[in-house]
């Protein structure tokens, strides 16, 4: 029998194809819904520009339920830094930071792991700050860096600004950064957002939610027209 009779006839027995696989359902689970006040924290080094001695960093803190971003560029990445950095932003957000979840950097804590591991004491200035602030401090697994996740995804928008632009000098790299960090609050429609921008989320949580809020969310005037201190 030819290949084609043998086609023919498998078509009018209806048996013409094999059964599809069958592939078995594994339930998604579902992220835990998060208020807004859930932050991670992240230190990016930054590119040595010309005019510059020394590399600087960028200290990054992102909300987890409305993806709103606070950065500052600082000389040095130390204990006093971070604290500082903690500091603006909790005068900069409009939520209350309730929780703040960090990478085991020095700047961050005394927990150490390895050859002398060892838990964090609660006495490093940071975590003092913390418990002045009452802001509930979590680290990240060690070697562990996706339990950050999101803070990453976000160092990774920033290190493709810093890939496809040419800049200057270290005010025209910080003023560029700090240029993106407002379109990405105020204009960028997020996917995790149901494409609302950052401070559209936040303007609905605190309509639905006004004790999560220290203040009213307002937008900003573009960073070209106010003084921005790193």
């Amino acid at each position: 029998m030819s290949r084609s009779a043998l086609d023919r006839l498998l078509r009018r027995r209806g048996v013409n194809r094999l059964p599809e696989p069958e592939v078995e359902k594994t339930q998604v689970k579902s992220f835990k819904a998060y208020e807004p006040g859930y932050v991670h924290m992240d230190v990016k080094y930054l590119p040595q520009m010309e005019d510059e001695a020394d590399r600087r960093y960028v200290f990054v803190a992102i909300d987890r339920a409305t993806r709103w971003v606070f950065i500052a560029i600082k000389s040095k990445k130390t204990a006093a830094v971070a604290r500082s950095f903690l500091n603006a932003l909790h005068k900069a957000a409009p939520f209350k930071v309730k929780t703040l979840l960090t990478d085991n950097g020095r700047e961050f804590t005394d927990r150490a792991f390895g050859r002398r591991e060892k838990d964090a004491s609660g006495e490093h200035e940071f975590d003092a700050l913390c418990l002045a602030l009452d802001i509930d401090h979590r680290l990240t697994k060690p070697k562990h860096p996706q339990t950050n996740g999101i803070v990453e995804r976000f160092n990774g928008r920033l290190a493709q600004v810093l890939k496809t632009h040419r800049f200057n000098s270290a005010h025209d790299l910080e003023t560029t950064l700090h240029r993106f960090v407002w379109l990405y609050n105020e204009h960028l429609p997020q996917r995790a957002l149901d494409l609302n921008t950052p401070i559209q989320a936040l303007k609905k949580w605190q309509v639905s939610h006004p004790d999560l809020f220290a203040k009213r969310v307002v937008n900003h005037p573009g960073p070209d027209t106010y003084c921005l201190n790193a």
